[in-house]
């Protein structure tokens, strides 16, 4: 029975041991800081809780508590809010060597990863910055055309692909001057 207790007395020494330590810190005359579990006069004491444990293979880690790491939501194409081209404006007429403009509102602006791809009669203008929402289109031959814009996400690989906008270039008549 007297061995019972021993061992009882010492097992519940052993857990409240491994719970918390007491260590005293203190800084000399030279302001060096010295760490003791001796106290020393002048010395401020510290509660420590317990070292982290080394698990052993294959065992799985304690879970962490109040712990949460904020992981920055993948953005995608379609998460832009105003997504259109707003310039060419549907039907509009540009006449002879008038460059045209065109232009991709998107709301929010380009989101990182994203990139864009231009369209003009369905064949893609690649001589464009794929982050540019504003292009000049020069020396357009006379005729309809049809532009549109796509963007892509290249971590995901989704894309969106804007309505198209119809437009005209015209030759500048010889009896109407003012087109010039």
């Amino acid at each position: 029975m007297r061995h019972l207790r021993f061992w009882m007395a010492f097992g519940m020494l052993a857990a409240f041991a491994g719970n918390a330590a007491v260590i005293y810190k203190w800084t000399d005359a030279q302001g060096v800081v010295h760490y003791s579990d001796q106290p020393v006069p002048g010395a401020e004491r510290l509660e420590v809780g317990p070292a982290p444990r080394v698990g052993t293979f294959g065992e799985k880690p304690p879970p962490t508590a109040n712990r949460t790491v904020a992981k920055p939501s993948p953005s995608k194409p379609a998460d832009y809010t105003q997504f259109e081209i707003s310039s060419p404006t549907p039907e509009q007429v540009y006449f002879g060597d008038e460059p045209v403009s065109a232009h991709l509102t998107l709301d929010p602006g380009l989101l990182p990863n994203h990139s864009i791809t231009w369209y003009l009669n369905g064949a893609p203008l690649t001589e464009q910055a794929i982050d540019a929402v504003n292009i000049s289109l020069k020396q357009l031959a006379r005729g309809a055309y049809t532009i549109s814009a796509s963007v892509s996400d290249a971590v995901t690989g989704e894309s969106r692909t804007s309505d198209s906008v119809n437009f005209y270039v015209r030759e500048p008549s010889a009896l109407s001057p003012q087109h010039k």
